[in-house]
């Protein structure tokens, strides 16, 4: 495999389907090989698909490997690189990951019920509020939603900028490379031509175009 490969890494609940749209436009705009990293979000433990995901990207061979991950794949994602090293050269984004922690899941699993809808990756990742602190060896760009359209509104009423799911502050990594904040909701991310030109503007040249 010769092609510049992206590994998406799908957030709760999903399967990546939902990413189709950004997947096609990563191929056709940019020329790279996608490839998604599916997990059962619900059942499955963070240590267990972070494990999962290091084995993924070690079976590829490409002359770069990047990583894109949705809401929760952003957390996987940084697990799974806080703790195993990646040989290949590449970059990183994050386009609405709660990385620092999800008010919204915190909430959510206050019930019986909300806490096995969520499942246990949420509860591993999500519901403790952190410090953190990008230290991978390679370029991080992390993409925010500022429309405040979606079902985290209703259990967290926020009062700061926010996807409708996650607050642009939960995504604010210290030590990542560069930020940007889009007029999309959390799963506009996925679908909006802007957001994924600016996830290839980063992961071909380490930076936004904005």
């Amino acid at each position: 495999m010769d092609a510049v490969t992206v590994l998406y890494v799908h957030g709760l609940w999903m399967m990546g389907a939902e990413a189709a749209l950004l997947v096609r436009r990563l191929r056709e705009e940019r020329g790279y090989h996608v490839h998604v990293f599916r997990y059962r979000s619900v059942r499955e433990p963070l240590a267990a698909i972070a494990a999962a995901l290091r084995e993924t990207i070690a079976r590829v061979e490409a002359p770069r490997v990047h990583l894109l991950g949705h809401s929760l794949g952003g957390s996987i994602i940084l697990h799974c690189l806080e703790r195993y090293p990646m040989t290949q050269p590449g970059r990183v984004v994050f386009m609405g990951a709660p990385v620092l922690g999800s008010r919204s899941a915190r909430i959510l699993c206050r019930w019986g019920l909300g806490r096995r809808v969520a499942g246990r990756a949420v509860a591993d990742a999500l519901l403790t509020q952190r410090e953190r602190r990008w230290e991978a060896p390679r370029e991080l760009g992390i993409i925010a939603g500022t429309l405040p359209l979606g079902f985290g509104q209703l259990l967290a009423r926020f009062s700061e900028p926010n996807d409708g799911v996650v607050a642009v502050s939960e995504t604010r990594l210290p030590g990542a490379t560069a930020y940007a904040d889009l007029p999309v909701n959390h799963m506009g991310l996925l679908w909006s031509a802007r957001a994924a030109r600016e996830a290839g503007s980063f992961l071909e040249h380490g930076r936004f175009g904005l």
